[in-house]
């Protein structure tokens, strides 16, 4: 009976699994960890050469989660699962990030809320608007997002802001969005929907406690500029 060699990525994958589980991923290489993940969703492949291709063409593993999924698919060994699996991997951090804000107060706890914002809005090709609602402790009650395309007093209506933090029974309101091209300087819109947004909420005494811009590599806050 003739003995059926197994492909060498086989005793390879179990390195990096075992590797991993002893150590982790600290001083890995950024294919290496996108070696070990893609793994788990192309089970018969070398993943180390697909891992590569992807940064070539992406940059950075940033750069991949970013991407769309037509994007990821555009490379000849990245099925639609594939992608899929690759998308997966940015919610689950955001899911993570959000719940890392619940059931504290986010006034004290800046970098929580900054964090969670960059992950879930940093990347994004569209400008995205997110309301996070507050209870009379500053604990997060519900995060609601919309995109916007642009942020302007015509797209964001405040009218609409007032609804959702009385249907949350919010008594303060964070707003924040995106710059895509990744400056953070408040634009004259930005700082218009800012007014309109604090006055339209004061009518029914809800309180807007910051407005937050996330740009590629930091975020402007109006409450800590006292532009609020």
């Amino acid at each position: 009976m003739i003995e059926t060699k197994k492909p060498s990525y086989i005793g390879h994958r179990q390195r990096i699994k075992e590797k991993y589980e002893k150590s982790g991923i600290d001083g890995w290489l950024d294919y290496e960890v996108l070696e070990l993940a893609l793994s788990y969703a192309i089970p018969r492949k070398d993943t180390k050469p697909i891992a590569k291709e992807l940064l070539s063409r992406f940059k950075t593993i940033n750069g991949i989660l970013d991407a769309d999924k037509r994007e990821l698919q555009s490379i000849k060994e990245i099925s639609e699962h594939t992608a899929l699996f690759l998308k997966l991997f940015k919610d689950v951090a955001i899911l993570y990030a959000e719940n890392g804000i619940h059931n504290r107060n986010l006034l004290s706890s800046p970098v929580a809320v900054y964090d969670y914002l960059t992950v879930s809005l940093k990347g994004g090709v569209d400008e995205e608007f997110k309301m996070l609602f507050l209870d009379s402790r500053n604990q997060l009650i519900a995060v609601e997002t919309f995109k916007v395309g642009t942020v302007n007093r015509s797209v964001v209506y405040p009218r609409k802001v007032v609804e959702r933090a009385l249907y949350n029974h919010a008594v303060g309101v964070i707003i924040a969005h995106n710059h895509p091209a990744g400056t953070l300087k408040p634009s004259q819109d930005d700082r218009g929907v800012t007014t309109a947004i604090k006055e339209a909420l004061k009518t029914v005494d809800i309180a807007l406690l910051d407005h937050i811009i996330i740009g590629n590599n930091d975020y402007y806050s109006f409450r800590n500029n006292e532009d609020i």
